[in-house]
């Protein structure tokens, strides 16, 4: 029994299968079989290409330069700082525009800050005492302003105090002001100035309208209907993002501005536009937690006549706006020329650079049926005909009848030339049958 099974066995590796085409004559899987076919058919023709456009080769390496500048000056009159005039100097940081910049809207201000000792602001968890040896010498505080000096200091006769530190004195004890400093800064303006660049299709635009009218910049302003005047209202930022400025400009905020370049490069350079949009990043849902707001503390320095350095410390409230910039471009010409034209080959290979072999099909060869084989003679002498251009051939020698030389393609053998290829006299060629 065993040597039967596998005498079958072996005997049936040698067996040939072919397939059985069996055509019902049934109107209902027939008709079914062609709704499959037409549904494929339209899912690749309606959602494939032309909804989602998979014909085009796309570029998503967007390259981006943001420039930005920010106009507007207003007038204070504090207790701290005295009349003051803010310009573009005194609240903007950094000075020089980029994709990130911070507009001041707030301050708390310590005037006439000199090194020495001072008590620790109370709060200050690690600056609190109850004795001396609370307060080892030496020892800088955490999270707070100095560095110990072994003395806890109490205010008459209370039992708890703060540790005595050598810092800027005295620290900073105010507290934020309930109404923004500089609550007019909504007034002021934006310009946004944008440059991208798809590299892969050498595509470049900006989005300043191109015109050579000076004074164009001086009196346009964005709006959905203006698209190339970049000059913003600080307060329409903040308005667009779902904010109040008031309110934001109070304990600060981070806005993002997201510059978005869907490009469809198929149609006219005019078609490319940028499309704005605003959002608040910064946690604005609920206003007591510690993670809402934008802050910082800067110092500006000075000397007295006696050469000695003080300085005023400011801690700044304001609203951050980040500059995002993200597209892509499609193009369908590409596709075209490494595929569809007739030189498809030659415009492909030098694309990606491949060097792959090419069969040059020199003459037909006759049917050895028909009375024997050509002569090699006629194949490579002066009657040879004038030869067709280089295809592809996958690097057969031998397709469709024809006596063939193998040619390296022009990626890596230099004998292409305006598009065609040029053969040397061929020798000893050799007749292969089809």
């Amino acid at each position: 029994m065993g040597q039967v099974v596998c005498k079958s066995l072996f005997q049936s590796l040698f067996d040939y299968k072919t397939a059985k085409y069996v055509i019902a004559k049934n109107k209902k899987v027939g008709l079914l079989y062609r709704l499959l076919q037409a549904s494929i058919l339209a899912y690749l023709v309606i959602w494939v290409f032309l909804w989602k456009k998979g014909y085009q080769d796309t570029d998503t390496s967007l390259e981006s330069s943001i420039v930005t500048k920010v106009k507007g000056v207003t007038f204070t009159n504090t207790s701290d700082l005295g009349a003051r005039l803010w310009d573009v100097a005194d609240y903007v940081i950094p000075p020089q525009g980029e994709n990130v910049f911070f507009i001041v809207t707030n301050l708390i201000v310590t005037p006439n800050q000199r090194q020495g000792t001072c008590a620790e602001s109370e709060n200050i968890p690690d600056g609190l005492c109850y004795k001396d040896s609370d307060c080892p010498p030496g020892e800088p505080v955490v999270a707070g302003n100095g560095v110990k000096t072994g003395r806890c200091l109490r205010a008459g006769k209370m039992q708890r105090g703060t540790c005595e530190i050598f810092a800027w004195c005295p620290v900073e004890t105010k507290s934020r002001p309930s109404k923004p400093l500089l609550g007019k800064a909504e007034d002021f303006t934006v310009y946004i100035k944008n440059f991208i660049r798809f590299p892969k299709f050498n595509f470049s635009k900006t989005n300043v309208l191109d015109t050579e009218d000076r004074s164009y910049l001086k009196f346009c302003q964005f709006d959905p209907k203006n698209l190339y005047c970049p000059i913003f209202r600080v307060g329409s930022l903040v308005s667009w993002a779902g904010s109040n400025f008031q309110d934001i400009a109070l304990q600060g905020g981070v806005i993002g501005i997201q510059i978005e370049w869907d490009c469809d490069l198929d149609k006219a350079p005019s078609e490319c536009n940028p499309r704005y949009h605003f959002s608040r990043l910064d946690n604005r849902f609920s206003e007591k937690s510690v993670s809402s707001g934008y802050n910082f503390r800067f110092a500006k320095y000075y000397r007295d006549t006696e050469g000695v350095q003080f300085r005023t410390l400011m801690k700044a409230y304001g609203i951050r706006f980040d500059v995002m910039v993200n597209g892509k471009g499609a193009f369908f010409c590409d596709l075209v020329l490494i595929y569809l034209i007739k030189k498809s080959n030659f415009y492909r290979n030098k694309k990606y650079e491949e060097a792959r072999e090419l069969g040059v099909c020199l003459q037909p060869v006759e049917s050895s049926r028909q009375g024997g084989a050509p002569e090699t003679e006629d194949a490579a002498g002066p009657g040879l005909p004038e030869l067709p251009e280089a295809q592809d051939g996958g690097g057969s020698p031998k397709e469709n009848g024809c006596v063939c030389r193998q040619l390296l393609e022009p990626a890596r053998s230099g004998h292409l030339g305006n598009g065609k290829v040029n053969v040397e006299q061929p020798q000893n060629l050799q007749t292969v049958e089809a």
